[in-house]
């Protein structure tokens, strides 16, 4: 732990909040305004698009109508995407011969990138064809990606609306700008990027290369670049290889990694900034982003530490790639799990225990800390809510946010938000825990144990995707338990998100008073970071105690 690594998080922050105002200038003027952000082709492209689905985009959906349509078409997804991978072996651009996939190893993977999760119960480049990876999965990379940011901006324009509509905007409208104006062109220039620093971009078969000890070695190639560019855009995270970012043709260089993290913070951080500029104060838009930035630093700080053997130990290089060196892959882990994206340049299951604590904790914050492209704001914004709630409870007024009222309904909503993630998480962890099935695919005993299978369910219900890796999750058991956590970890929140939204899109704006709780200052900044700590931490505390905190106390007392 030295002044290097202090320095390259400090640089990552910097950078970051550098491009939070710009990007989020483009989200808000792609998103929200009438005419198009760009004419000339895109513009055309548009039009045609409302024309070829039969959309009037200027007709507006209530929360009912937006839901069914998200829903709608995130199922028809997930049903092409199990087709294709149960019928892989029928398929086109398959060079290596790979064969189909079981029903439960292609359920767990339709469900996993419908949902944005891309959880990986299996090997890319012994597993998936050409077809299967480039058409199956970087399909969902897009559309799972646009929408959650599509939600987002329904979510936010319930809530800074003040015409009592009662309307969200056009759930297609949305979905066709997100893909035209952001993550199509984004991900075009970021896959050059990536070619000119070393990634490949190849329809050919497997290279057959001599070693220096001549041996034949093959070596997988294939469309990485362009995977990994909206894998890292739209927080999927899901590698091509197995070794995900770790693999030297995924994350070629230092600066490539640098390059990736920051791409993963680019969508979620800007887009605070953009509902800062919807709630007509760009100071909420801050105080937010002011809650996000410090948990992040405090918690990827401590991962630091913890490896570099400042919180006991003598430093540990274990699971890390020495290109990149251990504040880089500390730092990796933090954006990762901080932003639902689940990509890794290094192994968790190897970090100490109170390391390889900080990405879990991460997830378990409700990966509201950024978290995803579209879903990190609409998450952060029940939380705000509920601190809004607490503030007024403390101050005997009514609650009120941007002038909106939130009463009962609201609070309920809420709560519902707020229960799915540990049903989902604890009662499947603490049945594999017990079951013959479950504890059969554990490589590890104890506590360390315990933790590979909490975070597994952690990973699957937060729709982060990354893994402890020391599981056997390609069992019918887990392919099925952890695919219905990932559902219900995607849709089961977000439902309860657009109904608030469509609650308060509908209820009139008062004027502030003299009781009103500002959200645009220092004050809400620590509130909203504290009720996001307490809301995790009430909640995993004791089965975190009984995971890498029992492991770091008995590696302590042992020497």
């Amino acid at each position: 732990m030295d002044a290097n690594g202090w320095f390259q998080i400090w640089s990552f922050a910097a950078i970051v909040l550098a491009f939070a105002f710009p990007v989020g200038l483009w989200l808000h003027r792609v998103m929200e305004e009438h005419d198009a952000p760009v004419g000339g082709a895109l513009r055309r492209a548009e039009v045609l698009g409302y024309r070829l689905i039969g959309v009037d985009p200027s007709r507006e959906m209530s929360f009912r109508e937006y839901t069914g349509s998200v829903l709608t078409f995130s199922a028809v997804g997930l049903i092409f995407t199990f087709v294709v991978l149960r019928f892989q072996s029928h398929l086109p651009f398959n060079p290596q011969g790979f064969g189909d996939l079981s029903w439960h190893l292609a359920l767990n993977t339709a469900v996993s990138f419908t949902t944005n999760t891309n959880w990986q119960s299996y090997a890319g480049e012994s597993t998936l064809s050409y077809f299967s990876q480039a058409v199956g999965l970087v399909f969902h990379n897009f559309t799972s990606a646009a929408v959650g940011l599509a939600v987002a901006m329904a979510v936010a324009r319930g809530l800074t609306r003040v015409d009592r509509a009662g309307t969200l905007g056009n759930f297609w409208r949305d979905l066709l700008r997100a893909h035209l104006y952001v993550f199509l062109p984004l991900s075009f220039v970021y896959a050059l990027v990536l070619v000119t620093g070393g990634t490949p971009q190849t329809w050919s078969a497997y290279v057959h290369a001599r070693t220096l000890e001549g041996a034949d070695q093959l070596l997988a190639v294939g469309p990485v670049a362009s995977q990994v560019a909206i894998k890292m855009l739209g927080t999927n995270g899901g590698g091509f290889f197995n070794a995900n970012a770790a693999h030297p043709f995924e994350d070629p260089s230092p600066w490539i990694n640098l390059v990736q993290m920051v791409s993963i913070f680019l969508i979620p951080a800007g887009l605070v900034h953009t509902y800062g500029r919807m709630s007509r104060n760009v100071k909420n838009g801050y105080a937010i982003l002011g809650s996000m930035f410090g948990l992040f630093l405090v918690l990827t700080g401590a991962c630091y530490a913890a490896e570099a053997g400042w919180l006991g130990g003598l430093g540990n290089w274990e699971g890390k790639e020495s290109r990149f060196g251990m504040a880089a892959s500390s730092l990796f882990a933090g954006v990762t799990t901080s932003a639902s994206c689940g990509a890794v340049n290094g192994m968790h299951d190897s970090f100490t225990p109170l390391g390889g604590l900080i990405p879990a904790v991460n997830i378990l914050l409700g990966e509201v800390v950024f978290g995803g492209v579209g879903a990190g704001l609409y998450g952060v914004l029940v939380m705000v809510v509920l601190s809004v709630f607490l503030a007024g409870l403390m101050v005997g007024r009514t609650p009120e946010l941007l002038g909106k009222k939130i009463e009962v309904r609201e609070m309920t909503l809420a709560a519902v938000y707020i229960l799915v993630f540990p049903i989902f998480v604890l009662i499947p962890a603490g049945s594999a825990s017990v079951a013959d099935w479950g504890v059969s695919s554990l490589n590890n005993a104890g506590p360390h144990g315990w933790t590979e299978l909490l975070y597994a369910f952690t990973s699957a219900t937060g729709n982060n995707g990354s893994a402890f890796a020391g599981l056997n999750a390609n069992t019918p058991w887990y392919d099925t338990l952890l695919a219905i956590s990932m559902f219900f970890g995607r849709f089961a929140m977000m439902v309860p998100a657009l109904a608030i939204a469509g609650n308060l899109a509908a209820k009139r704006a008062v004027a502030p008073g003299p009781g009103t709780f500002p959200t645009d200052g220092a004050l809400f900044t620590g509130l909203l970071a504290s009720v996001i700590v307490i809301v995790g931490a009430l909640t995993f505390f004791p089965v975190l105690a009984l995971g890498p905190i029992a492991e770091h106390v008995s590696l302590a007392t042992r020497y």
